[in-house]
């Protein structure tokens, strides 16, 4: 495994979307990171029924929005773009619907990149499965092996890039969540969720070797962005999704670790730190997927990325056409917009970035902790920890005394409901113990839905 002590970017003149020290190269040409910026569209399925019945429609579909993102993409000029199929979870259970789909969307990306010249990719992204009670082992199984025959089908039938939504440690992080318990948050991220990861991204590393398809990365989506979309709704603090935000990097940068190259997945707004530390691409989302979720990050999200994306968007008409297709044309005006700065020179791509940073960051601290600034300072010092455990701890401490003095100098607003959060999960982090062997011990007595078994901690 690879391992990283120190941050790869050292200057903020460096750290800018599109760029990436450590590029992804694809079949096709198309270099991400290589200083153009590309959308990345997402899309899924109307609300219907997944069986074998319905397989052929389904199909068709796919075929559907497939053909309506290429021909947008020729009328607006795009030079390339990436399709991202995120599979429902019969299309994991059941291998062969999974790759059924990507075939049908590969197909349709390499007749009309050939007919009009652009690049079109197409990353995969099967749906983990591990969770529920019939759930046998994270690691082996029927589950398991579904998992992995959906991601080898799919890399033999046109798949560019591997990526998933992890869920190792989501059921212990949830109930975190449901009472900002900051000590069981990490113990789920770097404990649980670590531990996962390095399993799980060692096995997709080999299919990705065996197949000649790119690892590109994962998302702590289930963990950090569940906060966010309760902070959202003032169900939880703001700032305990900020310090989860943080922390959820420590996880996603093990599939680095274990030999994924990028572009790291898009819902995953951790990415930011995970390009900080490793120098891979990133894929981001922001104000354009918002007919996923809302989110408090719309601009400053998209300071780092290297593609830009919509997270998801259903297959349903809209007064400007089929859903997937309006998408794509946001994004690609996004980009436009966006490479034209870079065009003019890079003091205008880091005046674009940083007006970017600033629209959102003095809002909220979700967005606050995702200034490119606040993200390399973070980083820096987070990375300098040896363990999982430690580099959690250290990017919680760290992140919270940067969110108190980000108030205190009018950078950031905060109410008092949010300030005595602060300190209270620095208060907690302080009293959390030394060794990641006595937080396990602690844990797992307090933790009702985790099966330590299925983890091999017993």
């Amino acid at each position: 495994m690879r391992t990283f002590n120190k941050t790869t970017y050292d200057s903020l003149e460096d750290f800018v979307y599109s760029k990436a020290k450590n590029p992804v190269i694809l079949k096709n040409g198309m270099v991400i990171g290589g200083g153009m910026l590309y959308p990345e569209i997402n899309f899924t399925l109307p609300t219907m029924t997944i069986n074998k019945e319905t397989m052929p429609q389904i199909l068709e579909i796919y075929k559907e929005i497939a053909t309506g993102i290429c021909q947008r993409a020729h009328e607006l000029y795009v030079p390339g773009f990436v399709a991202e199929i995120e599979t429902l979870p019969p299309m994991t259970f059941n291998p062969q619907w999974g790759i059924d789909v990507c075939r049908t969307v590969a197909d349709v990306l390499n007749e009309y990149s050939t007919k009009y010249g652009f690049m079109a990719s197409l990353r995969i992204t099967p749906n983990d499965i591990r969770e529920g009670n019939d759930l046998e082992h994270m690691w082996h199984g029927s589950h398991w092996d579904s998992m992995l025959k959906t991601f080898e089908g799919c890399a033999r039938n046109g798949a560019d890039m591997l990526a998933i939504e992890s869920v190792g440690g989501k059921e212990v992080h949830d109930e975190a969540v449901m009472f900002c318990d900051i000590s069981k948050s990490i113990f789920a991220l770097s404990v649980l969720g670590c531990k996962d990861m390095s399993k799980l991204w060692t096995e997709i590393v080999k299919v990705a070797d065996s197949t000649g398809t790119i690892a590109s990365g994962d998302t702590a989506c289930g963990f950090a962005n569940t906060a966010m979309v309760l902070a959202d709704r003032n169900y939880i603090p703001k700032s305990f999704a900020a310090v989860v935000r943080v922390v959820s990097a420590i996880r996603s940068l093990i599939a680095i670790e274990c030999g994924a190259k990028g572009p790291h997945k898009d819902c995953g707004y951790e990415g930011v730190y995970v390009k900080a530390i490793s120098g891979i691409p990133i894929s981001m989302e922001g104000k354009s997927s918002a007919c996923a979720h809302l989110s408090p990050v719309g601009n400053v999200a998209s300071c780092l990325a290297d593609l830009w994306s919509n997270e998801s968007i259903q297959h349903i008409k809209l007064l400007g056409g089929m859903a997937p297709t309006v998408c794509f044309e946001q994004l690609a005006y996004d980009c436009r917009l966006m490479n034209e700065a870079s065009s003019k020179g890079n003091d205008k791509a880091l005046f674009l970035r940083d007006c970017l940073a600033d629209s959102d960051s003095i809002h909220d601290p979700q967005a606050y902790v995702l200034r490119p600034d606040v993200v390399l300072n973070i980083s820096k010092q987070m990375i300098k920890e040896e363990t999982y455990y430690d580099r959690a701890k250290r990017g919680a401490l760290v992140t919270v005394n940067i969110l108190r003095k980000a108030y205190d100098d009018k950078s950031l607003k905060l109410d008092d409901k949010e300030l005595e959060w602060i300190d209270r999960i620095y208060d907690e982090i302080e009293d959390m113990p030394k060794t990641e062997q006595e937080l396990t011990e602690l844990m797992i007595p307090q933790c009702e839905k985790l099966s330590p078994e299925k983890y091999d901690l017993v």
